[in-house]
């Protein structure tokens, strides 16, 4: 999940770090293989659902097939992880292996080690998101960004008999619903989760700039592209629109993710436009209403569904036998209970060959899986707009300026001409 916090004091960072250090197996810090002759520290995070004791089996598991290391685990602090790893890094203590955490910015310093074709053979997208032509994060997980979720019983009050396939027919059953009184889309953004208001532009850019262009954002590293080009301003028109249109409630940029999520189980509007990591949550806990899925529809209604694969292990250049730690990043990436396990808390569409997902999964999730996939056999897969890692993708902290000035965009405060010079010159500054 694309969550975005600071945590910015290196001494207090430090001092996290040795406290998750020195605590035992039992109480979350350490995970011992047999041997014991490497010791490897081992980022992760902590969530209501990806517990310490999830962390503490799935390290435990992987450390007894590679006998020979001691995993000590790291907690983040915050879901602002690859902040994190940058204060470790700059302390002189990169975690040795990492997981879920961006490899931008640490393989071009050179303190990732790549992945070899050989290592990576069980993956289906083996060469997702490469930097400098190498793989430095494990490609486990896919994760489409945004899907539509919806509430059916809002659609039936509005006479609406079946998902929009075109952006004309999301429009009319936007008005539609509005007609009935109806909220057409939720969308949050307050407080530290301001990245909660990119999922409407991210639907629009997959739709109206990656489409028809698909290397579009590499084009805009290369100096080819801008975003004031109507090629992008043109999905950021859309999303003003929808606000002008009173179809997006402005009110509710003021929302945490977290309450964002509860505005839509609690029936504060139709649509929701969220990572797939929600279908994981709607089975786990079913809201009152029948939960459906869609693509952000485009003009002639063709299917597009911007996805990110990624989100695995890496490994530091510089831990203390990088053979050994790739071998347990592997193990650890490839066991078929802690793969379960993400697939059930977090949506997860597990992108490792002959993996198969539990047969008893909810149906917001299998109808979320069966969009995918179809995607997949309609070559119909683009890039999610500003999630990107690897080759032409955003500089470093250009994705949470993007987040303020959509949140512009959606007041009326930037036109979306306003709106694609402000990230032209935000991409300067960032790039000095």
């Amino acid at each position: 999940m694309r969550r975005r916090f600071l945590f910015t004091t290196v001494a207090v960072v430090t001092a996290l770090t040795l406290s998750s250090c020195a605590a035992g197996a039992s109480g979350g810090g350490s995970a011992q293989g047999s041997g014991s002759a490497v010791t490897l520290t081992f980022l992760t995070f902590e969530t209501p659902n990806l517990t310490a004791k999830y962390w503490d089996d799935a390290i435990a598991r992987a450390s007894a097939k590679v006998p020979g290391v001691t995993i000590q685990k790291l907690v983040a602090p915050s879901a602002d992880r690859a902040g994190y790893a940058k204060q470790l890094a700059a302390s002189g203590q990169l975690p040795h292996i990492m997981i879920a955490v961006s490899p931008n910015g640490f393989a071009q310093a050179g303190q990732l080690a790549p992945w070899t074709d050989t290592e990576l053979v069980d993956f289906v997208s083996p060469h997702s998101n490469p930097i400098g032509g190498k793989i430095y994060q494990l490609p486990y997980n896919t994760q489409p960004t945004p899907l539509v979720y919806y509430n059916k019983a809002d659609f039936a009050a509005a006479g609406i008999t079946a998902p929009p396939k075109t952006y004309a027919e999301l429009l009319d059953d936007s008005a539609k619903l509005k007609a009935k009184g109806i909220n057409p889309f939720v969308v949050g953004g307050g407080g530290k989760d301001t990245w909660a208001d990119m999922y409407p532009l991210i639907g629009a850019v997959a739709t109206d700039t990656y489409k028809p262009t698909p290397d579009w954002l590499a084009q805009k590293a290369a100096g080819k592209a801008k975003f004031s080009d109507p090629a992008f301003t043109k999905a950021a028109g859309k999303i003003a629109d929808l606000a002008k249109n009173n179809y997006i409630d402005t009110a509710g940029l003021s929302r945490s993710y977290a309450d964002d999520e509860q505005a839509f189980r609690d029936n504060k509007g139709a649509m929701y436009p969220m990572g797939s990591w929600f279908a994981a949550s709607a089975d786990a806990k079913k809201p009152s209403f029948d939960v459906g899925v869609f693509a952000w529809p485009t003009d002639d209604g063709s299917l597009v569904v911007p996805a990110y694969t990624g989100g695995g292990t890496s490994v530091s250049s510089k831990a203390p036998n990088v053979d050994l730690a790739k071998k347990w990043a592997l193990a650890f990436m490839l066991d078929k209970t802690s793969l379960d396990t993400s697939v059930r808390t977090d949506g997860s569409i597990i992108a490792i060959k002959d993996y198969t997902p539990p047969a008893d999964m909810g149906p917001v999730y299998t109808a979320t899986a069966d969009l995918y996939q179809e995607a997949v056999k309609q070559n119909a897969i683009v890039n999610a707009f500003s999630i990107e890692t690897g080759d032409g993708s955003m500089p470093a902290g250009l994705a949470d300026r993007a987040a303020a000035g959509v949140a512009d965009l959606i007041n009326g405060k930037k036109t979306s001409q306003q709106f694609g010079s402000f990230l032209d010159d935000e991409w300067a500054k960032a790039s000095q």
